[in-house]
């Protein structure tokens, strides 16, 4: 056996052994209990904190902003409930402005507008220091949730311990093309395997962006570390979930998963644009790995598994990969070994998530592991080399004109509640005018994922 085929056979064979002991451990894990948690008990409905919703918005197509919005405003939640729309200078507000009037009358919403696009994290943090809730629920601009989000979230959060918690995504698009398909059986893994593995130690490691709440105490202690996250001195723009997440269990709060929160997202529909998600989300993955293995020593050893199946495993798949077509293309001679495990390896854990899952479609997710053979392993690769690149890649500035510190002005009047002399305005809504260096309150005419 020549040194190609003995690097890929044993890069294989131990891929497939730490597969096989991460992913069985992981499922034992996520397995539901029957102990009862915070999330299951009844509480007092005068108790209740009360919650900001915070809907960062770029751009976003006036049907699934609608959408959205209405999900919000159809929660079934007993408390205190207000909701914060902030535009990030998207270049779409005539489109979106008669989104905003249906919820003219609404007292709990309010709108802002950040004149230059500025990013989510940015936008988040504009509506988090406006708002006053106990707890603060990012809802992306393109996701709908279940009218019981708010209400189960909040439940978990009874637990002072915790400083954040994450509902169960779903695509809403899922029926569009096999690759939504793909994508939504890709989260159910992800939820119910991975978070629901790490929720077991109260240490998930990545609260979700379309649909995660937040202990305002905790969050305000963190933010300004969050506002400023560097990476070899330049900022940081993407994978704020993941880096919020990081910064809450070094602070030493407990992060969740609620299974039964549900939030439906809409998912890229081609191999583009999700190949740009994947690449976004593998460069935030790796700069905050170095951060979270700081924290392994005060969890539990299962987490330091995670870590290293998480990291290890690609490594290790990539490099029998790679010396298994080197083989074939030099010797002609197939790596049969290589193609055997990973295809075995594949039955098995698409059967036992068509198993838990009781779906036989998980079998169909096979087709997964071609794309992340030859799409994703090539492409994290790519993203490790080039750790410093901050392009958000799906993202477009918006082309408003700059124009200084007055105020824009769109055709359609939008409104907010609670502002000044509002009493006086039928149908007009707050804009808060966060332009740099401004910070005055709009009641005109004025105008809404970072995602």
């Amino acid at each position: 056996m020549n040194l190609l085929a003995t690097t890929s056979t044993v890069a294989v064979f131990s891929y497939a052994l730490l597969s096989t002991v991460y992913k069985s451990v992981q499922t034992l894990y996520a397995l539901p209990t029957d102990v009862s948690s915070l999330s299951d008990d009844v509480v007092d409905t005068d108790a209740l904190p009360s919650v900001d919703v915070i809907v960062p918005c770029f751009n976003e197509d006036p049907r699934t902003l609608s959408a959205c919005l209405e999900s919000i405003a159809n929660q079934d939640y007993a408390g205190s409930l207000r909701v914060y729309v902030v535009d990030d200078g998207s270049g779409n507000l005539d489109a979106v402005a008669p989104v905003h009037d249906t919820y003219a009358d609404d007292q709990s919403f309010t709108f802002i507008l950040l004149r230059k696009n500025a990013g989510k994290r940015k936008a988040q943090i504009a509506a988090i220091r406006r708002s006053s809730g106990d707890l603060v629920l990012n809802v992306d601009s393109d996701t709908i949730l279940a009218p019981d989000v708010v209400t189960k979230l909040a439940r978990k959060m009874q637990n002072p311990a915790i400083g954040a918690a994450m509902g169960q995504l779903t695509a809403s698009n899922r029926n569009d093309t096999w690759l939504t398909r793909l994508i939504d059986m890709e989260y159910w893994l992800a939820c119910n395997e991975e978070r629901a593995a790490q929720a077991r130690f109260g240490a998930v490691m990545c609260c979700c962006g379309p649909c995660a709440m937040y202990r305002r105490s905790a969050l305000l202690l963190l933010l300004d570390q969050y506002e400023t996250q560097l990476f070899r001195g330049k900022p940081s723009d993407f994978g704020e979930d993941r880096h919020l997440t990081i910064l809450m269990l070094k602070a030493g709060f407990r992060t969740e998963y609620v299974p039964d929160a549900i939030a439906a997202t809409v998912v890229p529909d081609s191999l583009g644009p999700y190949l740009r998600q994947q690449l976004r989300w593998a460069r935030s993955t790796f700069r905050d790995t170095l951060l979270a293995l700081r924290l392994l020593s005060g969890l539990d050893r299962y987490l330091t598994l995670d870590v290293v199946g998480q990291n290890l495993g690609p490594l290790l798949l990539a490099l029998s990969l790679v010396t298994g077509l080197a083989q074939l293309a030099l010797t002609a001679t197939v790596p049969w070994w290589t193609c055997l495990l990973i295809a075995l390896m594949t039955i098995i854990r698409c059967s036992v998530a068509a198993l838990r899952a009781r779906q036989l479609r998980f079998l169909g997710f096979s087709l997964h592991t071609l794309i992340n053979l030859f799409l994703l392993l090539p492409m994290k690769a790519y993203a490790l080399c080039t750790l410093s690149n901050s392009d958000w890649l799906s993202r477009k500035a918006a082309n408003i004109p700059d124009a200084g510190e007055k105020q824009v002005v769109i055709r359609t009047p939008i409104a907010g509640p609670n502002a000044t002399g509002a009493s006086g305005l039928s149908g007009s809504i707050r804009r808060t005018d966060l332009s740099r260096g401004s910070s005055r309150l709009a009641t005109s005419d004025s105008v809404c994922s970072g995602k």
